[in-house]
Formats: structure tokens, sequence, C-alpha cells
């Protein structure tokens, strides 16, 4: 008999291509996948993975044994999933992931929505968007709330995973309360803020790149903007004075006392923010509950003025 966990850890073990970045993903020690790989080939009666003292590869058998362990699990998180839609009342364990942006701005309005389901437990934790639809591949997690600023993330992932889009997440201007843009009635002109003190996240972050490309649109990002890790960090910078930056909305949801937002005129740099969850969970009532109340949290959050 295959044991299901140690399916698992070989169709991990195939996304990852190594005994340690398996062992890295799931929260193993390098000799635990090991061991549990060998038991996983005496319960198949074959090799399964090809070793020698510095690595180790999927052999023909491993490479289709894992192949058709993702069916496998798919098939028994359906059937687990219909005996839990059979109970109809939320209940279990649900856990949630998400980029961390979204992750504060849809806490508590999840926490309220959830607290009518008492047989619920609810985990939410902060991750990024990779790391979440791994999490929600492998089992760890139900759903991973992801941000795409390409486009191009759903039609990369398979047919195992389903998509819910919740919002688009654009650019806004956020400047501190006594700046002359803080005046609604005044137009935004990027071209006349490009000499001041920039704000970003590090160089080669999302957002990061959409704000150079938003820069570079109206005449050139600046040479070295100020970089802070954290969209937080900077809006509490820019409510101390200490510059302006652009961030996606979502990062106000929490709100921010002591800036002021203002949408970008004609920007179009913005993410995508979707809930992410196996096609097999979707049925679960934890699951579906929990997306609902996704879908209602990211509608409560109020764009930024104009």
């Amino acid at each position: 008999m295959l044991d299901l966990r140690r399916l698992r850890l070989l169709a991990e073990f195939s996304r990852r291509g190594s005994i340690a970045a398996t062992a890295a993903a799931l929260g193993y020690t390098p000799s635990a996948v090991s061991q549990q790989l060998a038991t996983l080939e005496r319960e198949a009666g074959t090799a399964l993975l090809d070793r020698t003292a510095r690595s180790a590869e999927l052999t023909d058998a491993g490479r289709l044994l894992a192949a058709r362990a993702e069916g496998i699990l798919a098939m028994v998180e359906a059937a687990e999933a219909e005996l839990s839609e059979g109970a109809g009342r939320p209940s279990g364990r649900v856990v949630v992931t998400a980029f961390p942006t979204a992750a504060v701005a849809y806490a508590p309005a999840l926490a309220h929505s959830l607290a009518d389901h008492p047989d619920l437990t609810f985990v939410l934790r902060q991750t990024r968007t990779a790391d979440g639809i791994r999490q929600v591949r492998s089992g760890e997690a139900d759903i991973a709330l992801v941000d795409d600023w390409t486009g191009r993330l759903a039609a990369q992932l398979p047919a195992t995973l389903r998509f819910f889009r919740l919002r688009r997440d654009p650019l806004v201007l956020v400047v501190p309360p006594w700046h002359p843009l803080s005046d609604p009635e005044q137009p935004v002109d990027l071209r006349e803020l490009l000499s001041e003190a920039w704000m970003a996240a590090p160089f080669g972050e999302p957002s990061r790149q959409a704000v150079d490309r938003l820069l570079d649109d109206v005449g050139g990002a600046p040479p070295v903007p100020w970089e802070f890790e954290g969209l937080h960090t900077i809006l509490s910078l820019v409510a101390r004075g200490v510059g302006i930056a652009a961030v996606p909305e979502l990062a106000l949801a929490a709100g921010e006392p002591g800036v002021a937002v203002r949408r970008i005129p004609g920007c179009d740099q913005a993410r995508e923010v979707y809930a992410v969850t196996r096609t097999a969970g979707v049925r679960r009532p934890s699951v579906a509950v929990t997306l609902r109340a996704l879908h209602a949290a990211a509608q409560r959050v109020a764009p930024a003025p104009a």
C-alpha cells in the first residue's frame, strides 16, 4: 500500500529536483525526506531514485509514479471534499497564506466573517506569492492569496489549481499631509515630482519594478531612490515627511494616518489579486465559506480618492 504522505513527498521532489530543496520546502530535514522516499521505494517494490553521494534524480519508475501522485492526491482530496460537502457545515482547519499587504488588509474582515462558524479553525500565514502557491499545491495550505503584476500567472499554473480574482490593485501616490498635492483640487503630474525624494521597495521587487515603469513613462526613474523593505515602512516614512511614494492601493486598507492619497491619472501599473486553491478542494464547506469571506473582504476596500 502506497502511503499518501510519501506520495506527496515524491511529487514535491519531482517539482524541486533535490532532496535538500524538498526538505526546505516542506520543513523537514534532508535525512527525513531521504528515509521517507526510501520507504516509498520499498512500498512500490522498485527504485524510484537514482542516488549518488551528492545528488539524486528520479528513475523512469519514479517519474511515472510522481506524475500519477498528482492525480491520486487530487482524487483523494475530491473524495474528502464530497464527504465534507455532505456534512454541509464548515468545520475543521482551513489554512490561508497571503502576501503581506493582503494579510493585513483582509485579516480583520476574515476574522469577523469566520467567527460565525464555531467549528472552523482558521490559520492565516504571511508568505510570498510563489511560496503560497507551492504550499497550496503540496497540501500545506488550502488557499493562497497571491498577487500578479504580469497578467500571466493564471495561465502558467496547472489545472489542479483554481484561481478566483479578488480585485485589481493599482499604484496610487502617497504624500505627506503638508505636501501641495495633499489638496485634492491640485492636479497630479508625475513629471513635476521627479526631483523629489522617492521611496520604493528594494530593486527587483515586483512593486519596485512597477514604480520604475511608472516613472520611466514620464521621463525616467530617480537613479537611486530610497529603498525600504515593507510597504508599511514606506507609508510610515511618508507620513513623517521623509519623501513620497507610489504604492499598491491595498497597502492602505489598514489605514495609515498622516498621509494623503491620490490616484495617478493614466496609470496602468497595477497587480491582480487572486485567491488560489486546489480544484478538488473548492467543494469543501470550510474552503467555500473562506472564499466567500475573501470576496466580501475584497469588496470592502475603498478606492483611493482622486
